[in-house]
C-alpha cells in the first residue's frame, strides 16, 4: 500500500490492536478473511464502504448493521474502524481487512510458541507446491470448488502442520484475491515475520547448511540489517557453488552461476 493507504492502513492497525487483545485470534482470524472475501465478492458493498465521499460515520453504521450478531465485536470493529478511513483505491479495504486476519493469526501462533512453525510450514509446503505440478493446477484452478481445495489440503496436511499454518495456508490457496499461490505464499510469510519484526532471507545453496553454517549466517545478517533474520533454506541442485540470499528486492549472490552471470553482463556491456 502507498501514501494515503498507508496511512490509514496504520489507524486501522492501532483499533485492531486494542480489540485484539482479549479476542479469540484463531476465530478473529477466520472472521476476518471471511469479510474480505466478502468485500471481494459484493463489488456494491466494497465501493460504498470504501467511497470517500460519504461520511466514515454512516460507513461504520453500515457494517454494525451488517455484521451485528454474525461476528465477534472484535471483528466488527476492526471493519468499522477500515470503512471510515479512506484509501487510495477500492481494493485496499478488503486488502487491509485481509491482512489483519494474518496479522490475528500469526498473534496466535506467537501466544503458542509456535511461530517459528508457522514460518518453517508456510515456506516448506511453498517447496512441495514449486515440485508437485499437479498439485499446484489442483490449488490453481479458479473453476474447482473451494470446498475441494480445503478437503484437499485438509487431507494432506491434516495434524502435519500447526492449526495457524492450516488456516493461512487455506485462504491464500481457496482465495487467491488476483495473487499466485507463489506470492500469496511470499506476502503470508513477510507479514508472519512482522510479528516479531524479523526479516525473511530465502537461501538458495547446493546442499543442505549445517545448523553451524546456518547460525553463522543468521549471525552475519542479523549484525548487517540490524534486525533478526529468519532464514528459510532451499536446496537448489542448479546452484555450483556458494549460495545466494533474498531478502526483499535485495539479493546476495555468491554462488558460481552468479558469477558466470555477472562476467556475461559485463561483457555484454
Amino acid at each position: 500500500m502507498r501514501g494515503l493507504s498507508r496511512t490509514s492502513l496504520a489507524e486501522v492497525e492501532e483499533r485492531f490492536n486494542a480489540v485484539a487483545g482479549s479476542a479469540d485470534l484463531g476465530a478473529l482470524s477466520d472472521e476476518l478473511f471471511a469479510i474480505a472475501d466478502l468485500l471481494d465478492r459484493e463489488h456494491g458493498l466494497r465501493r460504498a464502504l470504501s467511497d470517500p465521499a460519504r461520511p466514515g460515520e454512516q460507513k461504520a453504521a453500515t457494517v454494525r448493521a451488517l455484521l451485528a450478531g454474525k461476528v465477534s465485536e472484535a471483528a466488527i470493529a476492526t471493519t468499522e474502524a477500515a470503512a471510515s478511513v479512506r484509501w487510495s483505491r477500492g481494493g485496499d479495504l478488503a486488502d487491509a481487512i485481509e491482512r489483519l486476519g494474518v496479522v490475528a493469526a500469526a498473534a496466535e501462533a506467537e501466544s503458542q510458541s509456535r511461530l517459528d512453525d508457522v514460518e518453517d510450514e508456510l515456506f516448506r509446503f511453498g517447496r512441495i507446491v514449486a515440485a508437485n505440478p499437479d498439485l499446484r493446477r489442483a490449488l490453481a484452478d479458479q473453476a474447482a470448488p473451494e470446498a475441494g481445495k480445503e478437503q484437499l489440503l485438509g487431507d494432506l496436511l491434516g495434524r502435519k502442520v500447526a492449526p495457524t499454518s492450516l488456516r493461512l495456508l487455506k485462504q491464500v490457496a481457496v482465495h487467491p484475491r488476483g495473487r499466485s499461490l507463489e506470492s500469496g505464499l511470499e506476502e503470508f510469510i513477510q507479514l508472519v515475520a512482522q510479528q516479531r519484526q524479523r526479516l525473511v532471507a530465502v537461501v538458495r545453496s547446493a546442499v543442505e547448511l549445517t545448523e553451524t553454517q546456518k547460525q553463522r549466517l543468521t549471525a552475519w545478517l542479523s549484525a548487517s540489517y540490524g534486525r533478526d533474520v529468519h532464514l528459510n533454506v532451499e536446496v537448489d541442485k542448479r546452484v555450483l557453488g556458494g549460495f545466494s540470499v533474498r531478502i526483499g528486492d535485495e539479493i546476495i549472490d555468491t554462488t558460481i552461476v552468479g558469477r558466470i552471470e555477472e562476467v556475461r553482463r559485463r561483457l555484454a556491456g
